[in-house]
């Protein structure tokens, strides 16, 4: 009886070898790009600067990266920047992924006190007293060719912190405060 088990063991096995041998031996792209560091690319909507960096790699979080990103998402108002949130830029990944997009467009990063109070007179209610912006922990974002409803929905499901979707002005607010969320749940 074990002499049958093992004569029908041995065609599968060959079957499975057969099949492996036909595969690709190239890695797919998402996998291939699972292999990279992590990388960003950003526009900046108000300045037109661009930027494409890997932000992390096995050893933690580059600086000199890190220092590259928190330049750009200064207040462009002032020139002020601040040391963001490292835990910003693993979202932002994180969204790229998950929504297949490349470059994401700053409407906002690090905002001045001095910004924060100029916004909240002139528009009044959008804007927070006590900003996160403020403290290097929220931007206000945009991704190259995917939906902002879609988007909003992403950085939903991650779960990391706050979201705020606005579609009037086309742009997704995140930060890595309390969970929390606002804006029209449907586009």
């Amino acid at each position: 009886m074990s002499k049958i088990v093992r004569n029908q063991v041995v065609p599968h096995r060959r079957l499975l070898l057969k099949g492996l041998a036909t595969l690709p031996l190239g890695l797919s792209a998402a996998a291939q790009a699972a292999q990279r560091d992590p990388q960003l690319d950003f526009r900046h909507t108000h300045t037109d600067e661009r930027l494409s960096v890997a932000f992390r790699n096995r050893q933690g979080y580059i600086q000199p990266a890190l220092q590259r990103i928190d330049w750009l998402l200064r207040d462009f108002r002032t020139g002020e920047s601040t040391r963001m949130d490292p835990r910003l830029y693993d979202m932002l990944h994180a969204l790229s992924l998950a929504c297949g997009g490349n470059t994401f467009e700053i409407i906002s990063g690090y905002r001045s006190p001095t910004t924060n109070t100029m916004l909240r007179k002139t528009r009044g209610g959008g804007v927070a007293r006590r900003s996160l912006h403020m403290d290097g922990k929220a931007i206000d974002i945009r991704l190259v060719g995917v939906d902002t409803a879609r988007l909003r929905d992403a950085a939903l499901a991650l779960g990391g912190g706050g979201v705020g979707y606005y579609p009037d002005s086309d742009f997704v607010h995140i930060d890595t405060g309390p969970v929390r969320s606002w804006g029209p749940r449907s586009a």
